[in-house]
Parts: C-alpha cells; sequence; structure tokens
C-alpha cells in the first residue's frame, strides 16, 4: 500500500460547519460540524478519490512543496491582543 500525502484546505463556512478540499485532487472535499472531523472526513475522501482515479486508469498526481504561510489582518491582531 503507497502512502500518499496531501495539504488540504479547511474553512468554515457560514452555516458554521467546516469545508474542507484538497487542491492536489480537484474535486475531492468534504465537510465536518468541527474541523477535527473536518480533517477527518478528507481523509475518506481522498482515499475514495484516488480509488477512482486507479479504476479509470489515471495516476495519482504527487503533492508539490508547499510553503505555509500565514497572514493575520490587523482585526484578528487586535483581538488576540484583546486576549
Amino acid at each position: 500500500m503507497a502512502i500518499h500525502s496531501f495539504n488540504v484546505l479547511v474553512e468554515p463556512d457560514e452555516d458554521g460547519l467546516y469545508v474542507v478540499t484538497c487542491p492536489a485532487l480537484p474535486g475531492c472535499y468534504s465537510q465536518g460540524g468541527t474541523y477535527e472531523e473536518a480533517v477527518e472526513n478528507i481523509k475518506g475522501a481522498i482515499k475514495l478519490h484516488i480509488e477512482a482515479k486507479r479504476q479509470i486508469g489515471e495516476s495519482v498526481p504527487v503533492e508539490s512543496d508547499t510553503v505555509d504561510v500565514r497572514v493575520f489582518s490587523r482585526l484578528h491582531l487586535s483581538n488576540l491582543m484583546k486576549s
């Protein structure tokens, strides 16, 4: 069994859920009621996505190197300073 590593993007939506996507696998997304649940759910979605690609003879993409960049807005910084 091959081990794959993918970056995912987790974002809260307007309904209070967390939506998670895998940019390296277009169309691969999931959601959850909590951040942790969303991350667990995307793992299953990624497995299914990879299986489907293999079944139709497509290769599984290899994640390219990424850099983690975090940008804080003024609003976020001011909220942190109040804590």
